[in-house]
């Protein structure tokens, strides 16, 4: 680890240089070997994506893990996080590339058994950071009962991720906001900072794809980011002590993604084919064709939106 051998300051300014750079090369590299886009047929102007380089977020998502072995010390917990980042990204990418769509229940079983193993790693490593916390008062509960709700949370959070990522530059945008977030909770809880350095690497190596994620888009990180993304998140707030925290910290990325789930779940399993019938999901279509928002639009008010909410928290929980 560079860390030891550099002044700090120095180790620093070379961690955000060669991190940002290493992801901008590699994006430009392999741009015209990644899969293109086909458009997606239910979404608002879901068309436009058409043609567009898809899948980028194996770009981003090794680039990260990169940075992360040579930046931040190595352990054993942090090694199966990499692994399990890189399986998510992975089974997203390969859906990315197949010609025909993978099924939502194979996709769902992959994202569960990813979100067990990441559960019981978390469990696993952190036995004195399996309690909930609620207005101050701590609930300890068992590790097996926590892994299955942390199990669940995980598998939430990647599927809502997934779902937020149909505006340029949003899901990456909004997933920012809610990891700077959690990097000012971990920090005043005093909880982790090789995870707050994770944070950080993780938006580092999001900005050169943002660059070319930007309205008008030639990119985008297709499920091979966003599940990645969902996964990382949901880790890093697992690092803060308090799994309710996922709840404020990724409010309007969990509102965004979760209630077309919701949604598709009473229709499909309870036969209440009117559940939510005037809402349009996921919710940011519904802004941008019932209300009429511009895509930028969406983007700046969800993330002020959660900018707020989060601000809250943090003075909450200070």
């Amino acid at each position: 680890m560079l860390f030891n051998l550099l002044p700090e300051k120095t180790f620093y300014i070379l961690a955000v240089l060669v991190t940002v750079a290493l992801c901008a090369v590699l994006l430009k590299i392999f741009k015209n070997r990644l899969p293109k886009d086909q458009g997606r047929e239910f979404a608002f102007n879901g068309k436009l994506s058409a043609g567009k380089v898809r899948g980028a977020g194996i770009v981003f998502v090794c680039s990260f893990i990169a940075a992360a072995l040579l930046f931040v010390p190595v352990s054993l917990e942090y090694v199966f996080y990499y692994v399990l980042i890189f399986l998510g990204m992975l089974s997203g990418y390969l859906d990315d590339r197949s010609e025909k769509p993978w099924g939502e229940y194979k996709k769902g079983a992959i994202d569960l058994i990813i979100s067990a193993l990441t559960a019981a790693n978390f469990v696993y490593f952190n036995q004195d950071m399996t309690g909930i916390n609620l207005f101050g008062l701590t609930l300890t509960i068992p590790p097996i009962v926590f892994g299955i709700i942390a199990t669940v949370v995980v598998w939430m959070l990647i599927n809502a991720t997934n779902c937020s990522d149909g505006i340029d530059g949003f899901c990456g945008s909004l997933t920012i906001v809610s990891l700077v977030s959690v990097l000012f909770a971990i920090s005043i809880l005093g909880t982790d900072s090789n995870t707050n350095l994770l944070i950080i690497l993780m938006v580092l190596t999001l900005i050169p794809y943002l660059w070319s994620n930007s309205e008008p888009s030639t990119m985008m990180m297709g499920d091979a980011g966003s599940r990645a993304l969902g996964l990382f998140l949901c880790i890093c707030v697992f690092k803060t002590g308090n799994i309710l925290l996922v709840i404020p910290l990724c409010f309007m990325l969990c509102l965004d993604g979760l209630l077309g789930i919701v949604k598709v779940s009473l229709i499909r399993f309870l036969k209440m084919k009117n559940a939510f019938k005037n809402i349009r999901t996921p919710l940011h279509d519904h802004f941008r064709k019932n209300k009429g928002w511009s895509n930028t639009q969406v983007i700046y008010r969800f993330c002020m939106i959660q900018a707020v909410i989060s601000a809250v928290t943090l003075i909450a929980i200070k």
